[in-house]
């Protein structure tokens, strides 16, 4: 067994760049080192960090264009699924260690550059040597070599792959972002769509509730879109990622348990958004965790211009909307006579029994069914007529047919009515309460001042003047 001592590399930065200056062993560093235990004998097993397989755009060259990336050293090949085996062959066989893998934006041209520089300058001139048992007989040492961006010319290259890679992701979101040859069906109601992938995204959004971001910040979308189809094929959550029996049983739990989205936690979707690609070496989290803490920071700013997005509820009975629920619920008695406020408070509501009535008047009208006399009718149209006219809106059924934990369920997944139910009275009595008369205390400070002019002494005076004292 062989004891290699490989650096903790983002902690250790400044050490490796001493190391770089000087030229020194650095076995005198050993103490800050991270020992990680290498079997000689059985090598294979060995694993050296998480690793993430980058996109690998086109190149300029044949060996570019090969989808196999080359060793920097000799002439072994690996692919890119297998770019773990290429890095323990490299460490194995060449002492090589490349420092913070993952954050190399193109792997294959990373590898063909410093192949490149290697043959033209020797490796000492790039890599810091690590002496690994520097304590032990020169012929059971051995040197190995660090590879990191605390090189400059390391870094700068890893900075242009970088720029080079979200250039050409900027690029391909362009052209998707104008293509109009996009052909594909809804995922949950197998309805099709033509044209721009926006038509689709947009549906989804406001049909099914299901909501993967702005179109703009969706980059290879056709794959991503295959990715999501697959799952839901394969009867998979797309949130969850449980697998359910039949797609009915799917979709009923995806609705229910309002999982219609995607997990953000799954690394595998990260390269569909551009954010992923914006700074080096930076996930989404990160991104936003440095956006989160620039409010913390800015907490004392002049919050005094901001606007609430307005409400948007939808009459009951058609398709009036308004910004707030006052003005809804005015609507809803002028135009059709029913009175929420009244019904709420004559039935002694709570605010589930809300949630269930306005799920039940919903579904009713939604079938276009009088919910007073059950006659059903070919449009909402002439529903609204129907019931108008025989002021139908008023008479609710027994609370036995409304009141049923099937209408917990919304009708509609954004019904925005719903949001503002509440258990308090406030709204049907805001203007029948009279103002609450103030009670204004005395000064006790000097009680015998107190006692001389005291309110309370005048009005027993004045009691004790105007009538017989009392028993």
């Amino acid at each position: 067994m062989v004891c290699i001592c490989l650096l903790t590399f983002s902690k250790q930065e400044a050490l490796v760049k001493s190391a770089l200056d000087t030229k020194k062993e650095i076995s005198q560093l050993m103490p800050c080192f991270l020992l990680i235990f290498l079997s000689l004998s059985d090598s294979r097993d060995c694993i050296l960090e998480p690793l993430s397989l980058p996109e690998s755009p086109g190149g300029v060259s044949a060996v570019e264009g090969s989808p196999s990336v080359p060793c920097i050293f000799c002439e072994e090949y690996s692919s890119l699924s297998e770019q773990n085996q290429l890095l323990k062959h490299m460490i194995i066989e060449h002492k090589l260690v490349i420092a913070d893998v993952k954050l190399v934006a193109d792997f294959k041209r990373y590898a063909l550059y410093w192949k490149k520089r290697f043959s033209e300058q020797p490796i000492t001139d790039f890599c810091c040597v690590i002496r690994t048992n520097s304590k032990a007989p020169l012929e059971e040492q051995d040197n190995y070599f660090l590879l990191c961006d605390a090189l400059p010319e390391d870094r700068a290259l890893r900075e242009k792959l970088q720029q080079q890679r979200l250039r050409e992701v900027l690029e391909q979101q362009q052209r998707e972002r104008y293509d109009t040859d996009f052909h594909g069906a809804c995922m949950f109601c197998d309805k099709e769509f033509t044209g721009n992938r926006s038509v689709l995204l947009n549906h989804m959004a406001n049909d099914h509730a299901f909501n993967i971001g702005l179109p703009d910040n969706i980059v290879n979308w056709k794959e991503f879109f295959s990715v999501l189809q697959k799952k839901i094929d394969s009867l998979q959550c797309l949130y969850c990622e449980k697998t359910f029996r039949d797609k009915n049983t799917l979709k009923d739990h995806m609705r229910k348990k309002q999982h219609r989205k995607i997990n953000a936690k799954n690394r595998e979707y990260d390269r569909f958004y551009i954010i992923n690609y914006l700074e080096f070496g930076k996930s989404w989290e990160e991104v936003q965790s440095e956006d989160d803490r620039e409010l913390l920071d800015n907490q004392e700013e002049d919050w005094s211009d901001w606007e609430e997005h307005p409400v948007c509820a939808v009459c009951l009975f058609c398709e009036k909307q308004t910004d707030t629920t006052e003005k809804l619920y005015f609507h809803m008695e002028e135009a059709h006579g029913f009175d929420l406020l009244k019904i709420k408070s004559d039935y002694g509501l709570n605010f589930y029994q809300q949630v269930k009535l306005v799920n039940f008047v919903r579904r009713e009208v939604h079938q276009c069914r009088c919910y007073s006399c059950q006659n059903k009718f070919q449009s909402k149209k002439e529903l609204t007529s129907h019931m108008e006219e025989t002021k139908h809106m008023a008479f609710l059924p027994a609370r036995s047919i409304w009141d049923q934990p099937q209408y917990y369920f919304p009708t509609y997944e954004n019904d925005t009515l719903l949001c503002t139910l509440s258990d308090s009275d406030d709204e049907s009595m805001a203007g029948k309460r009279k103002e609450d008369v103030p009670v204004i205390s005395e000064d006790i400070s000097n009680i015998e001042a107190l006692k001389q002019s005291s309110v309370l002494n005048q009005l027993l005076q004045e009691e004790m003047n105007n009538g017989e004292p009392r028993c």
